[in-house]
């Protein structure tokens, strides 16, 4: 009864009670359908899918099969989810591992360059993108959500790129223009900003 339940409030538009909505939330097939939306529409079904547990750790509710990986949302606030390149796992790890250490900020990522430019910590050999999406709210059915209407970040990977290596600017511009964050580091980026669409 309390599924039947849970289908008609989603069917009528209601808004669902507390504990409904973080049934839903844990539920691997939610996670599976909300990381990915991230992504552009075609590398949704193929990204790998993890979520978060509850001692900050991850596990994979859906292996994936076009070397993206989808970070599902956090219980909290809106909706935030993240996907990269499967080359920047190790980055990504490492920094989580740091994080869990309580190491955060620039010092974190200084430790992250220092291993990279040892050697220690691998970065990849050519791009590798990282996909952010921001939402309000968390969404009780993801197959209602319009991605286009969060706040969109895209940042593409290039290590050690510099302003006269790409012919980017270094300082964001107007609206979505890109620009390149920490150039000449490992994790030199290129920040690419979408604001939500209006319709």
């Amino acid at each position: 009864m309390k599924a039947v339940g849970m289908l008609v409030a989603m069917a009528m538009g209601l808004a669902l009670p507390g504990s409904m909505t973080a049934q839903m939330h844990d539920s691997d097939e939610w996670h599976a359908a909300v990381a990915p939306l991230a992504l552009p529409e075609a590398s949704r079904a193929g990204a790998e899918v993890r979520a978060w547990t509850a001692d900050g750790g991850l596990r994979v509710v859906r292996a994936g099969s076009n070397g993206m990986i989808c970070l599902s949302d956090r219980p909290g606030e809106g909706l935030a989810v993240a996907c990269y390149h499967e080359g920047l796992e190790p980055f990504m790890k490492r920094g989580r591992e740091l994080r869990a250490e309580g190491i955060e900020g620039m010092q974190r990522m200084q430790v992250r360059w220092n291993e990279a430019r040892a050697g220690t910590l691998p970065m990849p050999e050519v791009a590798a993108m990282v996909y952010n999406l921001r939402l309000p709210e968390e969404p009780a059915d993801p197959s209602t959500v319009d991605p286009a209407k969060g706040g969109r970040l895209h940042a593409v990977y290039i290590p050690n790129a510099t302003a006269e290596s790409t012919g980017l600017p270094t300082e964001p511009g107007e609206g979505a223009a890109p620009w390149l964050m920490w150039p000449g580091e490992p994790s030199s980026h290129v920040m690419i900003s979408l604001p939500p669409s209006e319709g």
